[in-house]
């Protein structure tokens, strides 16, 4: 039986008048009714940002560098090149390395306590579901204060003999009188006094942002371990933290730099002291430049300072982070 011949159908050329058809992996056409191709577009939507970044933070960094580099007297106006001379006095003096010692304390002590707070308030949060949405509300409110005014409030709280807490304490049978614990007098457990007013402040941001990844946490992981018979402990520790440590990588880092630089809530509590017992790096760097007058050394310990919260920062990513490695497995 013969075939029917087909019915020829004219093609239109469907493609517009005046240019050529952009394919869909060309990122560098022109916008319509403009003259800017979309790179152009986005270079110049980035460019007041480098502009901002490039003269209040490139700028200022690479005139730390340079200074670090001199030995300058502000006062007699003199400025002499010594090279590596005040990063060997920075390194072999005893401030600084008892300062960079108490930092560190400091950095971990709020930093590990803030986690652990926020963890609990994390899950907390995520058993009670939309029932805690009142509570987060008010969790936030210490986001709000400012630290100058958190310090003020921890000081009244803690000073010796008139202190709040202590006055509390004593009237509980818990200690002997008002003077009995030097909250800030006492230089051996002053640096744990001045670090509640940090971890006060900032516990409610550490929980928001675990509470934020464990909501990102897929439920049918959770579930599927349940049935598999995991009891709570060991889904949070072998499902839950897994998943989390991107979060927990982020966090860490953004909460041990910030907590590494504390300075405001310390010199409102104890200026430093008693003894130095309190005295972190950016105190000793704001008394080198201000109250000595040595500038080329501030900088040369602010350089070493930047140069250490860097390699730890890429070192916890690099160790709690881990990209890749799960799918590795």
């Amino acid at each position: 039986m013969p075939s029917r011949p087909q019915p020829t159908v004219d093609r239109v050329d469907a493609r517009p008048r005046g240019g050529d058809v952009p394919t869909r992996g060309d990122h560098r056409r022109r916008r319509p009714g403009r003259g800017l191709t979309d790179d152009r577009f986005a270079l110049a939507l980035m460019a007041p940002a480098a502009v901002f970044l490039a003269v209040f933070v490139g700028w200022p960094l690479v005139k730390l560098v340079v200074d670090s580099l001199y030995d300058i007297a502000p006062l007699a106006g003199t400025r002499e090149f010594t090279g590596l001379g005040n990063y060997g006095e920075a390194l072999t003096s005893p401030e600084f390395l008892g300062a960079a010692g108490r930092t560190a304390l400091y950095t971990m002590l709020v930093v590990m306590l803030e986690f652990t707070l926020g963890l609990a308030v994390a899950l907390l949060f995520n058993a009670l579901g939309k029932r805690a949405r009142w509570i987060r509300t008010l969790f936030l409110y210490p986001l709000m204060i400012a630290p100058v005014v958190a310090g003020l409030l921890w000081r009244f709280l803690l000073i010796d003999n008139f202190g709040i807490v202590n006055e509390l304490l004593t009237r509980l049978g818990i200690i002997s009188g008002p003077d009995a614990i030097g909250w800030l007098s006492d230089p051996d457990i002053v640096l744990f006094s001045v670090a509640l007013p940090d971890i006060w402040l900032t516990t409610s941001f550490m929980a928001l942002v675990l509470f934020a990844g464990l909501q990102n946490i897929p439920g049918d992981v959770l579930e599927a371990a349940r049935l598999d018979g995991s009891g709570p402990w060991h889904t949070l520790t072998r499902v839950t933290l897994p998943l989390l440590r991107p979060v927990i990588a982020v966090a860490l880092v953004v909460r041990g730099i910030d907590a590494a630089r504390a300075f405001d809530v310390i010199l409102i509590q104890t200026n430093g002291g008693p003894q130095s017992a309190s005295e972190t790096l950016s105190l000793l760097i704001y008394r080198t430049m201000v109250r000595f007058a040595e500038p080329g050394l501030a900088s040369a310990m602010g350089t070493l300072y930047l140069i250490a919260m860097l390699g730890v920062a890429l070192i916890a990513v690099a160790t709690i982070w881990r990209p890749g490695k799960g799918a590795e497995r």
